[in-house]
């Protein structure tokens, strides 16, 4: 069993694990138990009452957080030359098509959000056994096959995220940074909140929304009270 350390068992002291806190308290108590070196994540994870196993179950949207998310998201855009300069104008970190589809058939994916238009998608299509599994297949509605490049590169960079349910019910979403004073956090965690409430699906039954967590990259995870997010 690894030992504690002394940043930890004072991040430890500071909260209690069988609290359930309110999203102001949750907020605040993040940037308080980080004991992390750097300048650490908050992330929430989400856990719905949801079957994602049967398609009309199935929660995927895209939100875009009002204060980003802190993070310096590098984005692929594969498009055909008369498409390379509005997507370099518009921030995109990597432009082309054909020399980053070999690219990444010989396993290169260091890029955080890859975006393309509809013309291409044949040859974007053959990749995603690669791209799927890392979440980076592009998906028109996640907004990222579209024909306005511009348009798409700039809400991925100014904190638009797209997010799925995974296969245990959870939705789980970097939504800034400890960094970022409580507000900013606040303001993000609901927005993405607000988001997964509208897209409820009409064929889940019971409690839709059973718990909130919120934690930071190396911190233990502070449970939130639905209601204070959700009214």
């Amino acid at each position: 069993m690894a030992k504690i350390t002394k940043k930890q068992k004072e991040a430890l002291a500071k909260y209690d694990k069988n609290t359930v806190y309110p999203l102001s308290e949750a907020a605040e108590l993040v940037k308080k138990i980080n004991y992390a070196g750097f300048d650490a994540s908050v992330d929430m994870d989400i856990r719905l009452g949801v079957d994602p196993r049967k398609a009309n179950q199935m929660v995927r949207g895209v939100v875009t957080l009002p204060h980003g998310s802190g993070k310096t998201v590098r984005v692929l855009v594969l498009c055909t030359p008369e498409k390379e300069e509005e997507a370099k104008e518009a921030g995109a970190d990597y432009v082309g098509l054909d020399e980053y589809v070999e690219k990444i058939k010989g396993g290169w994916t260091d890029v955080d959000v890859v975006i393309t238009t509809p013309n291409v998608m044949p040859k974007v299509g053959a990749l995603g056994r690669i791209l799927g599994p890392r979440g980076l297949m592009p998906n028109p509605k996640a907004g990222t096959v579209t024909m306005d490049i511009a348009k798409a590169v700039s809400e991925v960079k100014a904190g638009k995220i797209d997010f799925k349910v995974d296969k245990y019910g959870i939705v789980h979403v970097g939504i800034g940074k400890v960094s970022f004073d409580k507000e900013k956090i606040m303001d993000n965690a609901k927005e993405l909140i607000q988001t997964i409430m509208r897209l409820k699906p009409a064929a889940a039954k019971g409690t839709y929304m059973r718990s909130i967590y919120m934690s930071s990259t190396m911190s233990p995870g502070i449970q939130v009270e639905t209601k204070s997010v959700t009214l």
